[in-house]
């Protein structure tokens, strides 16, 4: 009793060539399957993907099992050389493999390509021969779609092979018959191309054959811009002299050298369907040819990243895509390097694998592993292999299965970098990074197709968004959403919202893709040291981390913390984006904070990220001095918060520091309020005062203070309570919240009088000033003015009294008190030059040249402003910079320069738009519109 499966023209089974009933498509899809991967488990999940892709039923394993038990019976009915067997999470179809017309078909091709000619072309004939239309009929998969055109691709390369053979034993007229019709199917396949040609020229055709191509190479100029290659070149300069050596002549079978080894084709069947990573294939389309250059070595391309990036998935759809330049096989590993189900694979094992596959028997192979490799590379010198080595674990792993030849070309994936290779080998690296939001959005459409998709813009953004561009994540995504075809996907994206639950939510059965698993086979590689700096980076606060930062977090030397976070980087957990600056990809950052809080003890945890807090507030202390040196030192009742600061030396420098630090600032906030750690806290707030000020963050700002004001109070700290209450509502008036402001400025005036402090009552009434004057209420602002410099000149600080004479001096301009303004301004503007207070000079200019324009003295006040405008540049004030270009721009257009004025005006209305300042910009918009067009 025979079977027969076919999938090479349809889906069917014959057993004595009587066809089974094998039900319906979705049912012989099922064991189309199986038989691709026959005598080898395959997961539920993928067999679920195969059958349905993107449209899975309601219950769909429930469905599938009901189909295999079917199928199970339908079998055993006829035959009992094929069973169905269920193992953990998987089908097994046990079969013979030549039982399989693709698998016969493989084993036909490969043992042709080792014959002589004669057989070779009885043995490609018959394989071809098993093609009875398109693999799996009109299937509409897109995970049989793939392979399909994958297998098709196989075939065409067959049919290449049989015509080189056949025109070795010289049938030309059996080629010139068929040759024409296939090249209208493959026009632009230059090995078909010259097939032809050489079958015209040995034909008697030459001049039909030097026509053929020059229609081909106006045909690729016309559609690629290319010529042809150096191979077609080559055959064409040879017929146009018609060299001697093109006359076939008896000869040694070509193939001779090789007939000793069978050709191997282990490529695992091709992944689902592939999107995007456009770049990485074409880079990884340059080393084909490689190798053929005078001098080359073996060409290695090794593609790394982080578990779930999509390496083997990029590799197989390569290597599959581009088998037919390998036409001496293709070698394929599962090294198991980083793999949750076993041990990494041994050298020696896989070269005992390899060996066999190449024709060798169990006697013929060296015991030992140098003998296995020298072995191994005398097999493949000189063949036209690919060898991909899948998830090696290091360099020491891969190093005995290269060969030395560089007509070979090795694939290698790891999750890390093999920086080894690299610099022995020269080793081509190619590190993946997440899919664009546009790939990934693809990989969605592909799965649970275009219409779902497009119904719920605001969930698959959501989704995209937990997801973070990692291939594996937006996989388990799709799985989940096609099991539940009628569930919303809003009800999904709400599951992973939750950042304490995510990891749960993209875990599955499956090892292989359990996102929590496949990290976790990445850590578990990891030293003690290392790990625990990999954990801590998680739970630190903010989108990316400095060396200094993460010093201080770890509490590690910077030379030792920087060895470990090379590590990291390394096994691609981390990524360092800047010099110096590491960054974590979302999930991965997930997975380390949860095994921080698993593995490191509550009090170490807490003691960490203090440490990095204060590391974090002494530096911003340091900065904000030198941003604001005569501003009022603070904290100097609190304990000391940090081992150190990072040095920063100049107001350049400081002002850099905080802008790249400013959204790991706002976390670190966030976290020591959440931590308790309010000494800390308590520092940040005031030291990111002025930037915050500056840069014009009022919203940041403003959230912060309201924070650091509600631990005051629940510390008891007066001193702290009164601060953040005259912060806050010096806050409050630039945004224009005057009620709220006056409260808080009362509240912290009250509290500075109880606490005996007339510096903290002064400045408070500064900020009543501003309170008042943003409320439109110029004289009871002036009235806290006066106040304020009523005190400022008991208390002997220069830049202060400064500060209090131009408070005093621009409300007197305001309510048009022009002499008493000018003497007051320029007693201030002294005193800011002789005490270097570049800020309070900046205020004053500014003051004066608002005064000259209200005296008309135009000229004088641009000239006030553009000193002003300069100083404000140098310090990093955009806040203050803004008000100063609207008022070059109101001195211009009253001065009859009308496109000075649009653009000073326009650049002020850029800055307040960036500083969400939308009251201001609508003002100078209607500046701009009262104004008229630009000329």
């Amino acid at each position: 009793m025979s079977v027969d499966f076919v999938l090479l023209g349809g889906i069917e089974a014959r057993v004595d060539g009587v066809p089974v009933d094998l039900g319906h498509v979705r049912r012989r899809s099922v064991l189309a399957g199986l038989l691709v991967d026959a005598n080898a488990p395959v997961p539920t999940v993928r067999l679920v993907d195969r059958v349905w892709g993107d449209r899975p039923p309601q219950r769909a394993h429930a469905t599938l099992y009901s189909y295999v038990s079917r199928l199970r019976g339908a079998l055993a009915a006829a035959t009992q050389d094929v069973r169905i067997t269920r193992r953990t999470g998987a089908y097994v179809l046990t079969v013979d493999p030549s039982a399989v017309d693709v698998h016969r078909f493989r084993d036909l091709v490969a043992r042709a390509r080792t014959a002589g000619d004669d057989r070779a072309a009885t043995l490609f004939a018959q394989a071809l021969a098993l093609w009875r239309g398109d693999a799996f009929g009109d299937l509409d998969v897109p995970w049989f779609n793939a392979l399909r055109a994958s297998w098709h691709r196989e075939r065409h390369a067959a049919e290449l092979d049989l015509t080189d053979v056949r025109l070795r034993l010289g049938r030309y007229a059996e080629l010139l018959a068929e040759l024409p019709a296939r090249t209208e199917r493959h026009p632009l396949d230059e090995r078909l191309a010259g097939q032809l040609m050489l079958a015209l020229y040995r034909g008697g055709r030459r001049a039909d054959a030097l026509a053929h191509y020059q229609h081909l190479q106006r045909r690729l100029s016309a559609e690629l811009g290319a010529e042809p290659g150096p191979e077609l070149r080559r055959l064409h300069q040879r017929i146009l002299t018609t060299d001697p050596a093109l006359t076939l002549r008896p000869a040694p079978d070509p193939s001779a050298h090789r007939s000793a080894h069978p050709v191997p084709r282990q490529l695992p069947s091709p992944p689902g369907p592939f999107v995007g990573r456009t770049r990485e294939i074409a880079e990884l389309d340059r080393t084909l040819h490689a190798g053929d250059a005078p001098g080359a070595t073996v060409v290695i391309s090794t593609i790394g990243g982080i578990g779930g990036i999509g390496k083997t998935w990029l590799a197989l759809h390569w290597a599959h895509h581009n088998a037919a330049a390998f036409p001496d096989g293709q070698l394929y590993a599962d090294l198991r390097g980083f793999s949750p189900a076993g041990d990494p694979a041994s050298a020696s094992e896989v070269l005992q694998n390899f060996l066999h596959a190449l024709g060798l028997a169990s006697t013929e192979i060296p015991a030992d592993l140098p003998g296995r490799a020298a072995v191994y590379r005398s097999l493949v010198a000189d063949r036209r292999m690919l060898i991909v080595l899948d998830d090696a674990r290091d360099a020491e792993q891969v190093l005995p299965l290269l060969p030395g030849s560089p007509s070979c070309t090795v694939l290698i994936t790891s999750r890390r970098r093999l920086a080894g290779l690299v610099t022995a080998y020269g080793a081509r690296p190619l590190a993946l990074d997440v899919v664009s939001e546009t790939e990934a959005r693809d990989m969605l459409v592909r799965r649970l197709g275009a219409e779902r998709v497009a119904r719920e813009p605001q969930a698959v953004a959501a989704l995209l968004g937990s997801c973070a561009g990692l291939p594996l994540a937006i996989s388990v995504v799709a799985a989940r959403a096609s099991t539940h075809p009628g569930f919303p996907l809003a009800a999904l994206a709400e599951e992973l919202r939750d950042r304490s639950a995510r990891l749960d939510a993209l875990g599955t059965d499956d090892p292989v893709a359990d996102l929590r698993a496949v990290l976790s086979s990445s850590y578990d590689a990891l030293d003690t040291a290392t790990a625990r700096v990999f954990g801590l980076i998680g739970q630190a606060p903010g989108p990316d981390i400095s060396l200094a930062a993460a010093s201080a977090l770890t509490a590690l030397p910077v030379p030792r913390v920087r060895s470990h976070l090379r590590g990291l980087e390394e096994a691609h957990l981390v990524q360092e984006t800047r010099p110096g600056r590491y960054r974590m990809h979302d999930l991965v950052r997930l997975y380390a904070a949860e095994r921080a809080a698993q593995d490191q003890p509550g009090d170490a945890l807490d003691a960490a990220l203090r440490g990095l807090a204060g590391f974090y507030a002494a530096t911003a202390h340091d900065g904000d001095r030198l941003l604001s040196p005569q501003r009022t030192p603070f904290g100097t009742d609190l304990p000391d918060v940090t081992p150190g600061a990072h040095p920063l030396g100049t107001a350049e420098t400081a002002l850099s520091w905080f802008e790249a630090e400013h959204l790991c600032l706002l976390d670190t906030h966030r976290c020591a309020m959440a931590r308790g750690h309010y000494p800390q806290a308590w520092q940040l707030a005031w030291s990111l005062d002025t930037f915050h000020w500056r840069q014009g963050n009022l919203d940041d700002r403003t959230a912060m203070l309201r924070a650091t004001l509600a631990a005051g109070e629940s510390m008891g700290d007066r001193a702290q309570r009164a601060l953040a209450h005259r912060l806050l509502g010096r806050a409050h008036a630039a945004q224009g919240r005057h009620e709220e402001a006056l409260a808080d400025l009362r509240v912290a005036l009250t509290l500075f009088e109880e606490a005996g402090d007339p510096a903290g009552r002064a400045q408070t009434h500064l900020n009543l000033a501003l309170a008042w004057e943003k409320h439109g209420d110029d004289r009871q602002a002036l009235a806290h003015a006066l106040k304020n410099l009523r005190v400022r000149r008991t208390l002997h600080s220069p830049p202060r009294e400064a500060e209090a004479l131009n408070a005093v001096g621009w409300y007197h301009a305001r309510l048009g008190h022009h002499e008493r303004s000018r003497r007051y301004c320029e007693e201030a503007l002294a005193l800011c030059r002789r005490h270097r207070f570049r800020e309070g000079e900046a205020f004053t200019l500014d003051s004066l040249g608002y005064l000259a324009h209200r005296t008309g003295a135009h000229a004088l006040a641009l000239a006030h402003y553009g000193r002003a405008l300069a100083l404000r540049r140098e310090l990093g004030d955009a806040f203050e910079e803004a008000d100063t270009l609207a008022k070059m721009g109101d001195v211009c257009h009253a001065s009859g320069r009308p496109a000075e004025a649009r653009e000073a005006w326009e650049q002020a209305r850029s800055r307040y738009l960036a500083q969400r300042r939308l009251g201001q910009a609508a003002e100078v918009e209607g500046k701009l519109a009262r104004s008229g067009p630009p000329d």
